[in-house]
């Protein structure tokens, strides 16, 4: 995948950098009126536990890099705030643990549950790997071009699930499925999350390739019994979606991005 290129933020992630930027100041004033320990924010930056952490808070609370939910919660617990009042549109697929959960929950649990916040969001780092969400698609028919590229935000993903699965969290990625091609399999505008580090062909896995003419796609490679390899479609409609048998040459013109490892989307 090509490197994120970054872009002026929308006017709803603006909003949410003002909204910080805000709060930051009230904390600041409050710290004085309590004649404390001044507030700045390298210390914001430290309680997050970023590597740069004066530039970093100064980026997300100017505007030039946009929010993303793993920078809220940390945010909200250094500057004492709910996340709702700095992102509402980050802060959705938060809610509060239900009475037992984080104790009794099951290991067949969604990768995806909404995780805990509030009075459980210590829990969160250590429960849930925040995977980068590419503005990106893998067509699921006659292949999407995606010249620029994106990080939208980030989805959270348990990591027992990932660990479970044989995974690392720091080459995992998320980006979107567009066509009809590989129903029921994965269908239009699914989420694919996808493992990176994966990049040789398996017989009967499904991939998310790139080619030079086609873009980016996302289809099943079978090893036929004569070594090559095939490009398969899981739709049934073989005459709109023909298998594709890969001749030397053009196993050369495709690059394996990642193995899908995981599938959402709506029933």
């Amino acid at each position: 995948m090509n490197k994120p290129v970054r872009t002026p933020l929308n006017a709803e992630q603006l909003a949410d950098a003002k909204r910080l930027s805000d709060i930051y100041k009230l904390r600041v004033r409050e710290a004085k009126e309590k004649c404390g320990p001044p507030l700045n924010q390298m210390e914001v930056g430290e309680r997050c536990g970023w590597n740069s952490p004066q530039s970093t808070v100064s980026q997300y609370m100017t505007g030039k890099v946009a929010l993303n939910l793993d920078a809220l919660v940390k945010l909200s617990r250094a500057l004492d705030f709910e996340p709702y009042e700095v992102s509402p549109t980050l802060a959705s697929g938060i809610r509060r643990a239900a009475p037992g959960q984080l104790k009794g929950e099951s290991r067949k649990d969604a990768a995806n549950t909404p995780f805990p916040a509030g009075d459980d969001v210590e829990a969160i780092d250590d429960r849930y790997a925040f995977i980068p969400q590419y503005d990106a698609k893998a067509a699921a028919g006659l292949g999407s071009e995606n010249p620029h590229v994106e990080i939208r935000s980030t989805l959270a993903f348990k990591r027992d699930w990932l660990k479970a699965k044989g995974v690392n969290p720091k080459h995992m990625i998320v980006i979107y499925a567009e066509g009809q091609s590989m129903c029921p399999t994965v269908d239009d505008h699914d989420v694919l999350l996808i493992d990176t580090s994966r990049v040789e062909p398996a017989d009967g896995q499904v991939f998310v390739l790139s080619s030079t003419d086609k873009g980016a796609i996302v289809k099943r490679l079978i090893k036929s019994v004569f070594g090559v390899w095939i490009i398969r479609s899981d739709n049934e409609d073989k005459d709109k979606y023909p298998d594709r048998m890969l001749s030397r040459n053009e196993i050369n013109e495709h690059r394996i991005i990642g193995r899908v490892i995981w599938r959402g989307g709506d029933l």
